[in-house]
């Protein structure tokens, strides 16, 4: 059931979270890092779960049943997360919208898995996480880390198939990592790279390299890397004349890359996760959080998503048993506030998918 639907069905909602179990109830949690360092996103799901529990409340719940909503801090610790799913086993909890960090998801989806509670991350985009998952009732609903390639590749090969691509890394785990992906996919459409090179991070000085670029005449340039690189990479192109698009990966999604370029920027292409609350199933949901003075940022909405998910699987099941959900889960297509979702027989989503953006007048914009 999507936001408007509720909306449609009871008018604007106010804001309440749900506190007194009611006398049939349904126990589910949110967990993830609400202390620490990464207390911000924790916060987001925290916010997201609430929301999605108090809607569905407010028009009869699930399946005729109120749903009673546990936070539960796992401060992006494995052992942590160990602790917290046990705990929630004791609190009947039947389904977690969880974890955020790999190291946490991967880690509770043991025990998860063992207790029979359906697991959905709205984050972990590692792709170990369902990958190697432990059990049927393991989801996520984030894009892999793979997945970036393959749009990039796919992208390069529609639009520059028949141009000199030119491929290049700075040497991380990372910039490497995501250039040899894009290559190994590009390679396997059909489409060869005209080059390929690394350079060190954290240089300043790339004359050299953009003079290889410029001999070779490549018209785009697909780089691995980070933002101080790639801006001075950009500048160095336009100073030598070099008219190649540049293309990179999700680390260019930062206002510091412009702060780097400046207009020269204008026109790099990147690959970053689709924005939620860009999304137009999302609008109605953006604003009643906002005007409330709530987050609705990715964690929020993502976490909303799965409730909504789990939510309408569970009705179209009869049942909350891991068995009956995941079977649900696996073949249905799921209305939410962030399109119509799907799963794979992995566990991974269909949305949100990561897409290619353009900078232009210092802000990313969708192509």
């Amino acid at each position: 059931m999507t936001y408007q639907q509720f909306l449609a069905s009871i008018g604007l909602l106010t804001f309440v979270v749900v506190a007194t179990p009611a006398v049939a109830d349904i126990r589910i949690a949110v967990a993830g890092p609400m202390k620490g360092q990464f207390a911000a996103f924790g916060e987001e799901m925290r916010i997201g779960a609430e929301r999605a529990v108090a809607d569905l409340n407010a028009v009869g719940g699930v399946n005729g049943e109120s749903l009673v909503l546990e936070v539960a801090d796992d401060g992006c610790d494995a052992d942590q997360a160990v602790a917290v799913a046990n705990q929630l086993i004791g609190k009947g909890v039947v389904f977690v919208a969880g974890h955020l960090c790999f190291n946490s998801s991967i880690a509770a989806s043991e025990v998860y898995a063992g207790a029979g509670i359906v697991q959905m991350s709205p984050a972990t985009t590692l792709p170990k996480f369902t990958d190697e998952r432990p059990g049927e009732g393991v989801f996520r609903l984030a894009p892999r880390d793979d997945r970036q390639a393959e749009v990039a590749a796919g992208f390069l090969f529609n639009e520059f198939g028949s141009k000199r691509i030119a491929l290049l890394h700075d040497k991380t785990a990372y910039g490497k990592g995501l250039t040899d992906a894009v290559k190994a996919v590009l390679n396997e459409l059909g489409t060869s790279e005209s080059m390929a090179l690394g350079f060190d991070a954290g240089g300043d000085d790339f004359r050299t390299l953009v003079s290889q670029l410029k001999l070779q005449a490549v018209d785009v340039v697909y780089l691995g890397g980070y933002h101080p690189e790639a801006g001075l990479i950009k500048l160095e192109m336009q100073r030598q004349g070099l008219d190649a698009v540049l293309m990179a990966g999700d680390a260019l999604m930062t206002e510091d890359y412009w702060s780097v370029t400046g207009a020269a920027g204008n026109g790099t292409l990147l690959t970053y996760p689709e924005i939620p609350r860009d999304r137009p199933e999302a609008q109605d949901l953006v604003s009643a959080l906002e005007e409330a003075g709530l987050s609705a940022d990715r964690f929020t909405l993502t976490t909303y998503a799965a409730v909504q998910a789990w939510a309408e699987a569970v009705e179209e099941a009869g049942s909350t048993a891991l068995p009956d959900v995941a079977g649900a889960l696996h073949g249905g297509t799921f209305d939410t506030v962030i399109g119509d979702v799907t799963f794979n027989g992995n566990g991974d989503s269909n949305l949100p998918d990561y897409i290619v953006y353009e900078w232009q007048g210092g802000v990313p914009q969708q192509r």
